[in-house]
């Protein structure tokens, strides 16, 4: 793995992102657009103050892990992957070059979700708004580098979207958004503590509430950050060149 194989491989996935109108509203605006219909449904009451940490957690992460695990598959669907290994090209190049794309395009997907809540919805910020994009750029992040992962196990788009229910659904259901993560049994409570978007969205919560230290926000960050290496390390080590 070299860094210019890993630049080069990330300019060529933005120059092809960049002639698909599509995907680029997907990513950047639908997660937006949610946000405000949430904000908007709860028009006049207090429900929003109190979710909208947790959507800025949930629907970038969920898009990111689409859009980036359907765009890898495509690669090898397309015998795209096993000409690059033909050449001086790694799997770490590839995927990592993948996660530096999508990331790049993460942060602008974050910057454009955190100030539409906080400056067109009203979300209320007590603590850093930089800390709360930090946490927010880390957590879509997230949904990147699990895509990728999931990507590497899946043969077809729709095999990615059955992929939802393993990769997504249970953190949505146990982080925390529908009941707080104490009231939940004992079990469910130990396996969400095992589920990294219960940590971003825990991270994005205490800063908007500013009732936690700056210390116990940055584990909660270093536990993102392991998350999103082990799934890059495990994504390029089991990538294969082909479907079938």
């Amino acid at each position: 793995m070299t860094p210019g194989r890993t630049l080069a491989t990330a300019g060529r996935v933005l120059t092809q992102i960049r002639h698909d109108p599509r995907t680029v509203a997907l990513l950047l605006v639908v997660p937006s657009l949610l946000i405000g219909l949430i904000a908007w449904m709860f028009t006049d009451t207090d429900v929003f103050a109190s979710i909208g940490p947790a959507m800025l957690a949930l629907f970038p992460f969920i898009v990111m892990f689409l859009v980036t695990s359907v765009a890898t598959l495509r690669e090898r669907r397309r015998g795209t992957l096993e000409r690059l290994l033909s050449m001086p090209v790694g799997k770490g190049d590839f995927i990592l070059g993948y996660a530096l794309a999508f990331g790049l395009l993460a942060i602008f997907q974050t910057a454009i979700a955190v100030s539409f809540a906080v400056w067109v919805c009203g979300l209320e910020i007590e603590g850093s708004i930089w800390l709360l994009f930090a946490i927010a750029v880390a957590d879509a992040l997230l949904g990147t580098s699990l895509g990728l992962l999931a990507s590497a196990f899946a043969r077809t788009e729709f095999q990615v979207v059955q992929f939802l229910p393993i990769f997504v659904f249970p953190q949505i259901l146990l982080g925390g958004i529908f009941i707080p993560r104490d009231q939940l049994p004992e079990g469910l409570e130990a396996i969400s503590d095992w589920l990294p978007l219960t940590y971003a969205i825990d991270a994005l919560q205490a800063v908007a509430d500013d009732n936690e230290s700056l210390e116990w926000i940055l584990a909660n960050l270093l536990v993102l950050g392991a998350w999103i290496a082990g799934c890059i390390i495990v994504g390029s080590i089991t990538l294969r060149r082909r479907t079938g």
